[in-house]
Order: C-alpha cells, then structure tokens, then sequence
C-alpha cells in the first residue's frame, strides 16, 4: 500500500473544474465564436466584393441622321464615335494629361480641366496634354458596330461603313 501525500488546499486556489463542465463550457465557447464569424459574414454581404461596372465591348447603333464627321457619343461612354466617307472610327474622350473627359467641338475636342484641344482625329493641336486620343478597335457593319474600349488601334484605323 503506498500512500501520496496530498497537500492541503488553501481558500485562495481556484475551485477545479470537473472534466463534464469544462467540455460544456468548451462547446459553449465555440458555438459562440462560430455565431459572431457568422454575423461578421452576414455583416459583410451588403457592400458586394466586385462591383459592377459595365463592359468595355459594347455596340452602338450609329443614328442615321448622324451627318460625316459629325461625333456620336454614346451615353455612358468615354468615346467617340465618327462615319465618314472612309468608314467608321472611335476616338477616346479620355484626355492624354490628366484623364479629364473632353468635350466634342465642331473643331473636334476640348478638354475643359486644362485646355488641350484635339482635332477630330483625336492629334493634339493646343496643349498641356502629351499625345493624342487613343482610337479604340470598332468591328461590324451595315450600322451597328462593335466598340472595344479595352483594345486601342493605330490612328486612321476604320471600319468600312455602309453609309457615309
């Protein structure tokens, strides 16, 4: 027979807790935490994770009346689109300084920011801005066209249209 020594507790030690309550008070705990993960998850789902935006291919049906070399801005887009005796083109409306949306002129575009001018063909002919318009890629035929805001194409760059 061996006998252990057990030393006597004093008021101050800490009750111990029995193997039963603490899985309890283990189980509690997790349904805890997996309850306010989930409300942080719930939390989250009114600011969506991608945002829409619309697509940078798009088409455009250029209006009949639309005179050649007169620019048609379709609304929402940051191009222009021209027909004239050659075919169909789009020039961006983004300006080349600082990104600013330039306006359509009679003369082709002003930048209302800071002032560069662009003739129709998208080439600079007044400063600050440092290069020309992008021309953006235009597909299709017979009125309606395919833009691709994503894709530039060399300047001169068109389209054989069916009305001029």
């Amino acid at each position: 027979m061996t006998t252990t020594s057990v030393s006597a507790r004093s008021r101050l030690d800490p009750e111990p807790v029995a193997r039963r309550d603490f899985l309890g008070l283990s189980a509690l705990w997790a349904a805890g935490s997996a309850l306010a993960f989930a409300m942080l998850g719930a939390l989250r789902l009114p600011k969506a994770a991608v945002l829409p935006s619309p697509s940078r291919k798009y088409k455009v049906a250029l209006p009949d009346t639309l005179a050649p070399g007169e620019a048609f801005v379709p609304p929402g887009r940051n191009v222009a689109v021209f027909r004239d005796g050659e075919g169909v083109f789009a020039v961006s409306t983004v300006c080349t300084h600082l990104g600013c949306i330039v306006k359509t002129g009679p003369e082709g575009f002003d930048c209302p920011c800071h002032g560069s001018r662009f003739a129709k063909d998208g080439s600079v002919t007044k400063g600050p801005a440092p290069r020309a318009l992008a021309w953006r890629k235009v597909s299709g035929s017979g009125g309606a066209y395919v833009v691709d805001e994503g894709e530039d194409v060399p300047a001169g760059t068109k389209v054989k249209g069916d009305k001029a």
